[in-house]
């Protein structure tokens, strides 16, 4: 499953500077609006210490991460859907991922240019989403007329589409953006056939340190049910270079908090992670929530989803408690499950097929 993130933001917010921490892929980062034209892009493993220790359990010779693809967009100005800055441009790159990443001016810098007057993190957001809004109000509008004269034909699935089309019109608006507003399964299959730039999950990156962000601001994103993160990415960015031991010379913390959002924008997409085990490799694979035991199978190879029998599965700290397979056996934890089994984060599943 290719999964894919967007690093968004206005110019000079330090979007290209995350992409490079988090890639370790250099790129250009001078200090003009739009030095990021075409999207860089970079696939990232995500960090799951589950892989280590099954690794060393199963004595694998390999280790295998899930990934998700980070690009680096280039920043939007006000107007952008007018055309404004790299406009269109920008907007179309965002429409190809599966999820976004804001990244939003918190620190303070003379040094480095600012196309806003002021440092004011809610009225960048208000900017983006405002862009993203109104250049998706032009494509429903677009889609509307048309759809209107299929309905008058009798076209019983485009009347379905029209009402939800004239629902997200409304919502957009009133200045709404439209992920994550209870859609139902029929109408989220329809939005996404749009792939409407406000449809996309979202997650907030301050980029500061903790003190820039006022008590304003992250009340506003709790109270909102925002997931947001607060990191100084430039100081992110240079301890990425440092291994651990560094870091713990320099007073630096062990854990750079890169991983955290790695970590949270595969989670932004409804993703869980179950993982095969034994002395030719470890490795963590990709569904979504909710999936069942025959898709588990389909991440592997399609054989197994189209001649799934059963499948084999135990916890990974289970597996690990009972120091392997052999001892799971012993203890009666490996349960035999069937096609309804719904698959959980953290499963270590073998797949029985009929081929």
């Amino acid at each position: 499953m290719s999964l894919h993130i967007g690093i968004v933001g206005l110019p000079n917010v330090g979007k290209s500077t995350l992409f490079q921490a988090i890639t370790k892929k250099q790129v250009d980062r001078a200090n003009y609006p739009f030095c990021t034209i075409d999207p860089n892009v970079g696939v990232v493993a995500v960090p799951d210490e589950r892989v280590e220790k099954l690794a060393d359990l199963t004595s694998s010779l390999k280790k295998i991460y899930t990934t998700v693809e980070f690009v680096d967009i280039a920043g939007l100005v006000e107007g952008a859907s007018q055309g404004e800055g790299l406009g269109n441009k920008f907007l179309a790159n965002i429409r190809e991922v599966d999820a976004i990443v804001y990244v939003l001016r918190a620190f303070k810098n003379d040094n480095i240019v600012n196309v806003r007057p002021h440092i004011d993190l809610l009225k960048d957001k208000e900017i983006l989403d405002t862009e993203m809004i109104l250049k998706d109000m032009e494509t429903v509008e677009k889609r509307l007329g048309s759809l209107e004269r299929e309905v008058k034909s009798g076209d019983k699935k485009a009347l379905e589409e029209l009402e939800v089309l004239k629902k997200v019109y409304e919502l957009l608006k009133d200045g709404k953006i439209i992920s994550g507003l209870g859609w139902d399964v029929e109408e989220e299959k329809i939005i996404k056939s749009y792939q409407l730039l406000s449809s996309k999950p979202r997650l907030f990156l301050l980029n500061g340190n903790e003190e820039d962000v006022s008590e304003e601001v992250t009340n506003y994103f709790k109270n909102n049910g925002l997931e947001f993160l607060i990191m100084n990415i430039l100081n992110e960015s240079e301890a990425s270079e440092l291994d651990e031991s560094e870091r713990e010379e320099f007073g630096l913390p062990k854990e750079l908090s890169l991983g955290d959002l790695i970590n949270s924008s595969y989670k932004l997409l409804k993703l869980i992670t179950f993982f095969t085990t034994g002395s030719d490799e470890t490795r963590a694979w990709t569904i979504k929530e909710g999936d069942m035991a025959p898709k588990a199978g389909g991440a592997i190879h399609s054989d197994f989803e189209e001649f799934f029998i059963r499948a084999e599965v135990i916890n990974w700290q289970d597996l690990i408690d009972c120091n392997g397979f052999a001892g799971a056996r012993e203890k009666g934890m490996i349960r035999t499950e069937g096609k309804e089994y719904i698959v959980k984060d953290g499963d270590v599943i073998e797949i029985k097929s009929g081929k």
